[in-house]
């Protein structure tokens, strides 16, 4: 297929190549009449022609917001916007000068000797983009892997049983899930403008595809945005691919969520699985990930109010409405809407209306609920059974309350236009929304804005227009919608006496009371609706990728843990050769070496250094112009101990506060008064801490008291740092102390006690020895390495001072830095402290033979 590639235009294929009136199946327009491709600038042949200088929004969805269907006698195709589609009502939120873009599968199915044909028509008409998948890859993504095992799950039901939950984890279903994203991804490549169009992925079926687009783009601004519930962090570690999917999401520049619970339960995952914590920083939350800020998202969509009204305002639904309040006259109606599946509680909500009747036995005859079915999405035996089941209920209940001419429950199972419901909303005094689960669920509002009324409504129904409107909504605790209606009255869906009992509330409510509540509603619906939504995620995706123009971007990984690192446009990676020259070229030289995480890995459980270490510090101190330093934050004891065979390596212990410059020289002091007075305070708070979180210990060093919590659940532990943060930092408000939070640990040392100190002092000192430094290399790999990095830019930057022609400040890993330089890992510094050994051996044979 043809479509528009890479280079932004079509100018190299003819408009001929696009005429395929005499080789496909004639295309009719929404009026049904014979017509070629109808929409936007068309050329002198009748060829639409894109518009490559407007910014774009790809919209990528499972679904295209298409209908379609073929004529089976004349096999014409019939296509037409779908105007109820949530991805084409997005378009209202973007700038009008944008244009919008929608990749998905089309809802009918397509011969594969007509999909080309078909594709270019919907290119060319409504800026579509079709994915066709076979009907096996088709079962595997969708009905397989997506409603069967990962809807199921999202929404907290465990495969258990074949029987119960849907289907247990299948890697052919994994792997179908993975190769649809990828066809997914290719279409997108085909019209994406990585540096100008923003890409938007929509919902649990496209939760890997950001890791196939940010493989290929890595500046392209990408958001996700899932429109179902993110389970606990305990249901959502049973996904044997959990991680791969997390890591995939965290490929994108900004992740929405309905709910601060659906967002709180990701965070949890990523800190629990990844080890990503994340941070709030002036209304916004954000995760560092690999050198780059990925943004979170905390808005529900909403409805498309200009659309419902104008439904309201047809004279179909006023006469429908007119029509629904006679039959029902003397009646008070409740309604509910829900699709035909396992989680939205109908037969829970039939067993209420059941129970009200039972406990009030004087409205049987006077209330009436009307439950609308709409059709499942999915296939299987559990939708068959949940219909065999409400059905039943609802037939039990009707037979043991009802009567002749009377039915409590009235029950619509089957496909209902969007005028009819509007019709049912606006004469129902109340709505019950009763889903045990769901993401969002915008029942509520559509209902709130139809009791709100319209003038052909109103009259058809004879309301005055001053005439008070007012409505009652019985919400679940548990869907997307109840957090955002403060009026509205929850309930548990599992407990039906307290359903009954919302209904009772709700049937004997005073009407002003109802009215207080739908104005506070109705207020919030119609200022916070669909457009609001779609305009406040472009925004902050903006936002969020704002700086991608000044970073630099490396591939990180393979396959699905595949991710990018971003680093600042004057950060490289240091090299041997970079190094090595400005070694050999100097004649005074300081070396500053971290060990935990930088010459160790972090990760080892024996922290003492191998003997390939130690042979290269004594190579490097025997050269007579190195000055080496091992700046550490564990205690003096240990690095004695561990570094006696190199005699004349300097240590600096406790982060600069023990200091001696070889193994038999004394050790120094910094110079900051010590006073352990404010131990006896640190240390009952600590012990405390310590008591109620599990796995945490205390580490007790000569300066300083460092509190662990690595070994402690990742959510407590950081918790109760940061109250053990709070809490010292009021206690020692008055000590010559300070309190610091660091990677899974909480210490409290001396006031001017840092890493960067320690290189300031021994640079000083070098010079008042006549032995100025022109070569400065350091490198560390945390928090504390910092300190040093930041004071070398500070000593570099300041032109009172003798200047180092030589610097390299360098962290290990890629991630945000005040350092220039970085290597990757533990090996690599080994690798480039082996290159500085053999250069300094390099350098003595050649003085000895000079010698000579």
């Amino acid at each position: 297929m043809i479509t528009q590639s890479c280079k932004d235009s079509l100018d190299m294929i003819s408009v001929n190549d696009f005429r395929v009136v005499d080789r496909i199946p004639r295309i009719m327009n929404v009026l049904g009449v014979l017509s070629e491709f109808e929409v936007g600038e068309q050329d002198d042949e009748g060829v639409t022609s894109p518009d490559v200088s407007k910014p774009r929004r790809i919209i990528v969805a499972n679904q295209l917001p298409i209908r379609g269907h073929r004529n089976e006698e004349t096999k014409d195709w019939f296509f037409e916007l779908d105007k109820e589609s949530l991805v084409l009502q997005l378009k209202d939120g973007f700038p009008a000068n944008s244009e919008v873009w929608y990749v998905g599968l089309l809802k009918v199915d397509v011969d594969k000797k007509d999909q080309d044909e078909v594709a270019r028509l919907l290119f060319y008409m409504f800026r579509c983009v079709p994915v066709f998948l076979t009907a096996d890859q088709k079962n595997k993504y969708y009905h397989g892997f997506c409603k069967h095992y990962l809807w199921p799950l999202f929404h907290y039901m465990l495969p258990l049983s074949p029987s119960h939950g849907g289907v247990r984890f299948d890697r052919s279903l994994w792997e179908g899930y993975i190769v649809a994203n990828r066809i997914f991804a290719n279409k997108v490549t085909e019209i994406l403008r990585p540096h100008k169009d923003s890409v938007w992925v929509h919902d649990y079926h496209l939760m890997v595809l950001p890791s196939f687009l940010r493989k290929r783009f890595n500046r392209v601004k990408l958001g996700f945005f899932l429109h179902s519930p993110f389970p606990s962090s305990e249901i959502y570690m049973t996904i044997p691919v959990r991680e791969e999917i997390l890591r995939s999401l965290l490929n994108c520049d900004l992740i929405g969520f309905h709910t601060f619970d659906y967002a709180r339960h990701f965070l949890s995952c990523c800190s629990k699985m990844l080890g990503i914590d994340y941070q709030c920083q002036r209304g916004y939350i954000g995760l560092d990930y690999c050198g780059k800020t990925i943004s979170i998202k905390i808005l529900h969509m909403g409805i498309h109010m200009g659309q419902l009204e104008s439904v309201l305002n047809m004279e179909q639904t006023a006469t429908l409405a007119k029509q629904l309040k006679e039959k029902f006259e003397g009646k008070i109606v409740m309604v509910g809407v829900d699709d035909l599946d396992l989680l939205k509680g109908i037969s829970l909500k039939f067993s209420a209306m059941g129970r009200l009747l039972e406990m009030r036995p004087e409205l049987i005859g006077k209330v009436v609920l009307v439950q609308i079915a709409n059709p499942a999405r999915s296939q299987g035996k559990d939708v068959l059974e949940v219909e065999k089941e409400t059905t039943l209920v609802a037939q039990q209940i009707n037979l043991k309350y009802g009567y002749k001419g009377y039915q409590p429950i009235v029950f619509i199972n089957g496909q209902v236009s969007t005028l009819e419901k509007a019709a049912y909303y606006a004469i129902s005094e109340c709505c019950v929304v009763n889903a045990v689960r769901d993401g969002m669920n915008l029942v509520s509002y559509k209902y709130t804005v139809c009791r709100q009324g319209s003038p052909v409504l109103d009259k058809a129904l004879g309301i005055d227009e001053s005439y008070p409107r007012k409505s009652f909504l019985i919400v679940s605790e548990f869907i997307g919608c109840s957090p955002s209606l403060s009026g509205a009255y929850r309930v548990n869906p599992w407990d039906v006496g307290a359903v009954a009992d919302a209904m009772y509330v709700g049937i004997q409510m005073k009407d002003e009371e109802k009215h207080l509540r739908h104005e506070k509603h109705y207020k919030y619906i119609s200022s916070h609706d669909v457009a609001f939504w779609a305009r406040s995620f472009d925004l902050d995706l903006e936002r969020a990728c704002k700086e991608h123009h000044l970073k630099r971007y490396y591939n990180v990984g393979f396959g699905l843990n595949f991710r990018v690192a971003a680093v600042g446009t004057n950060f490289r990676m240091l090299t041997i050769e970079r190094v090595a020259a400005a070694y050999n070229n100097t004649n005074s030289r300081l070396i500053l070496l971290d060990y935990d995480g930088t010459m160790m890995p972090q990760s080892a459980v024996d922290k003492t250094p191998r003997s390939e270490v130690i042979s290269i510090l004594d190579c490097l101190c025997s050269d007579p112009k190195n000055v080496v330093f091992i700046v550490s934050g564990r205690g003096r004891d240990p690095l004695s101990k561990w570094f006696s065979p190199c005699e004349k390596l300097g240590i600096s212990a406790e982060h600069g506060y023990f200091t001696r410059w070889t193994k038999n020289s004394p050790w120094e002091t910094c110079s900051v008064a010590m006073d352990s007075d404010w131990k006896k305070i640190v240390q009952p708070v600590m012990d405390l801490y310590t008591e109620t979180t599990d796995g945490s210990f205390i580490e007790k060093k000569e300066s300083a008291l460092v509190w662990h919590h690595q070994d402690a659940d990742p959510d407590f532990g950081s918790c109760q740092a940061k109250e053990l943060l709070d809490h010292l930092e009021s206690v020692l408000a008055n000590e010559p102390v300070v309190v610091k939070r660091g990677q899974q640990i909480v210490e409290v040392k001396p006031q001017g006690v840092s890493k960067g100190l320690v290189m300031e002092n021994l640079v000083s000192t070098m010079r008042s020895q006549g032995k100025s430094p022109d070569f400065l290399f350091c490198i560390g790999d945390d928090r504390s390495d910092e300190d040093m990095f930041e004071s070398i830019a500070r000593l570099v930057g300041n032109p009172l001072t003798p200047p180092i022609a030589e610097v390299f400040a360098c962290t290990v890993g890629h991630k945000p830095t005040k350092a220039k330089y970085y290597v990757d890992d533990t090996p690599e510094v080994i690798k480039l402290l082996q290159g500085l050994a053999a250069a300094s051996v390099g350098s003595n044979h050649t003085l000895e033979d000079e010698d000579i």
